[in-house]
């Protein structure tokens, strides 16, 4: 048996395992990779939604991401809640780093977290000038569409042309590529995501899945994209592959009856009998 592919996250905790750091795990381990993490954040957090977050002080999160790498390269790394403008200029440095000593470029996928399905706010005002600092130094961004928005600082796309807009204006602001989520808007007839890059755009899609359990979607597919990455050829097979597991997760979530707001996708749907 060869050794699995090595993924870390650098995300905030979530205590009820539908998304952050616990998704993320999840996902890594359902696709064959073996996961590891750096916490940025604590949060106070259920399927009903957030009451409360607790940021880990960035000179802590240096000290994790330092011990770690000096330890364990990892094979790709996703990036999702920084909570704070301390935490994102720490994660920063270290990616700078990264991005320096690597002989191949290791895959970094950026999910700009900013708002929790269940709308509630998880990245601080001040620290959003530091989450574009970031998004040149990733290999891929994957906003939903209120996150697009913000980091352009524009409205949220209506339509698949204006997400096509907004991903190319993403490439054209630093962004190596963008992967536009389309779960927000509702009026196509097919779940729509865009990526782009500097070469142009292609469309992402699957059906929808009607299901009210949906926390965590965005933690899932940006894990998913990171564990299979080493392993795929090029961005959009990875992109391709990614949609089409969290959208069987998606069309698996009700079999799990947990809580008794937005309950999590089954990240182990074809793992578990």
């Amino acid at each position: 048996m060869t050794a699995p592919t090595t993924v870390l996250s650098i995300a905030g905790s979530d205590p009820s395992g539908g998304a952050g750091i616990q998704a993320d795990l999840k996902t890594f381990s359902a696709l064959g990779a073996y996961g590891m993490c750096v916490i940025t954040a604590l949060t106070a957090q259920s399927t009903q939604g957030v009451t409360g977050v607790h940021v880990v002080p960035a000179d802590f999160v240096t000290a994790q991401l330092e011990t770690l790498l000096a330890d364990i390269t990892p094979e790709a790394v996703k990036i999702g809640m920084l909570a704070d403008a301390e935490v994102t200029a720490a994660v920063g440095r270290v990616l700078h780093r990264l991005r320096a000593e690597e002989a191949d470029e290791t895959p970094i996928v950026l999910d700009p977290v900013m708002v929790a399905t269940s709308g509630d706010r998880l990245l601080d005002e001040s620290a959003v000038a530091a989450v574009r600092e970031l998004v040149p130094l990733a290999s891929i961004i994957t906003p939903n569409l209120p996150e697009a928005a913000v980091l352009l600082d524009a409205e949220p796309a209506g339509s698949v042309d204006e997400m096509v807009d907004q991903a190319r204006a993403l490439v054209a602001a630093g962004a190596r590529r963008a992967y536009v989520k389309g779960g927000h808007h509702t009026g196509t007839e097919q779940a729509t995501d865009v990526l782009a890059d500097a070469r142009g755009q292609v469309l992402i899609t699957a059906e929808w899945v009607a299901t009210r359990h949906t926390h965590g979607t965005g933690c899932t597919l940006s894990s998913a994209l990171a564990a299979l990455r080493p392993r795929r050829p090029d961005w959009e097979t990875t992109c391709r592959d990614a949609k089409a597991w969290l959208t069987e997760a998606l069309r698996h979530a009700d079999e799990l009856h947990v809580g008794h707001g937005h309950g999590p996708v089954h990240h182990f749907h074809d793992v578990w009998s």
